[in-house]
């Protein structure tokens, strides 16, 4: 073995460097090289890969460092501190999410499949104002506006907003008699609901907006279903005879009171002609009476002569003969109905 003595001296204190030793610690670690190489890019490509990330469209990207909010990301390609400094949670604020009551979608698509199991009923029978049970099953559709709110502000938001829901609807049927929720009353419950339902988004600051409440389907519960359909049917029979008679009502007397006002309208128009005729036929009579008063022989003829001119037309063929005479009739030919020259 080669020694090399660093100093003058052998003592025990002086530095003694022993090559083989040093070679052979430089091959082991240039044999590690390698190693520690690829631990060292793995570590690196580590960074690099929770460095950067993707956000899609229809998301945002909300970065925590130390699990405090600091930005929200748009979408596209986007930078980070690597973990554990910051982490990154995607938020589809514009994929319009919905959460179902009373039912469940199993699958959706052109015949979509539905579940609505006994304990879903829980979420769907109600008490009505009336003391009636309705089974009420409805859809809230919503988006969410503000990602930070909907992360931080609420916990559990999900659970929350259900609840939500189940409470406002509770209330608004509570309201209202079964007749209404089922019926005709629908579309103003719906609405309702929706206020008051983003009211208590706004006041709670869940970051959640709804957009639309839609009542799927409103019956009675299954065992009282068949009398429910009775009295329903029976309801629409009397709003069908109803309508009958006041459609006859409008037809029948519009046409009697017509009817009577042109009865008074020809009564009023005869009465008025014969008041007209009556006051010329005394207007004449006055003025006749008049000139009768003038001149009476001559009148008195004239008006003999105007009734003969007024009646003998009338009277057809005429025969003056003198009530002395006998064997007349041969004489006549009482085929012709005019007399040559004049009456005869």
């Amino acid at each position: 073995m080669t020694q090399f003595n660093g100093g003058s001296g052998s003592g025990p204190g002086d530095s003694v460097l022993d090559f083989p030793a040093l070679e052979q610690r430089l091959k082991r670690m240039r044999n590690n090289l390698p190693g520690r190489a690829i631990l060292l890019a793995i570590l690196i490509l580590a960074i690099l890969l929770t460095s950067v990330y993707t956000v899609d469209p229809e998301e945002v990207g909300v970065v925590m460092r130390f699990g405090q909010y600091v930005r929200t990301a748009e979408p596209g390609l986007n930078f980070k501190a690597p973990l554990p400094l910051e982490r990154v949670i995607k938020v589809p604020i514009e994929r319009q999410l919905k959460a179902e009551f009373g039912y469940r979608t199993e699958r959706a698509g052109v015949r979509s499949q539905y579940s609505a199991s006994t304990s879903l009923k829980a979420e769907s029978l109600m008490l009505t104002g009336d003391l009636n049970i309705a089974d009420v099953e409805w859809v809230v559709q919503y988006r969410i506006v503000d990602p930070a709110k909907y992360l931080f502000r609420v916990r559990n938001v999900e659970a929350t907003f259900r609840a939500m829901s189940e409470a406002v609807m509770r209330e608004v049927v509570g309201d209202r008699t079964v007749n209404e929720v089922i019926t005709f009353g629908r579309e103003e419950l719906a609405g309702l609901v929706e206020a008051k339902l983003q009211e208590l988004c706004e006041q709670y600051e869940t970051g959640l907006k709804v957009e639309q409440v839609v009542l799927q389907n409103v019956k009675p519960p299954e065992p009282v279903q068949p009398s429910f359909n009775e009295v329903n049917q029976a309801e629409q029979e009397k709003e069908e005879k109803i309508n009958t008679a006041e459609s006859e009502y409008n037809r029948e007397v519009p046409r009697a009171r017509g009817e009577a006002q042109q009865t008074i309208e020809q009564a009023e128009g005869y009465a008025i002609n014969r008041v007209n005729r009556a006051e010329g036929d005394a207007n004449r009579f006055e003025a006749l009476y008049g000139e009768y008063r003038k001149a009476p022989d001559v009148t008195r003829t004239r008006l003999y002569l105007e009734t003969l001119g007024e009646v003998l037309p009338k009277a057809g063929r005429t025969v003056v003969v003198d009530e002395e005479i006998e064997g007349l009739l041969p004489l006549l030919s009482l085929n012709q109905t005019t007399v040559p020259g004049g009456q005869g």
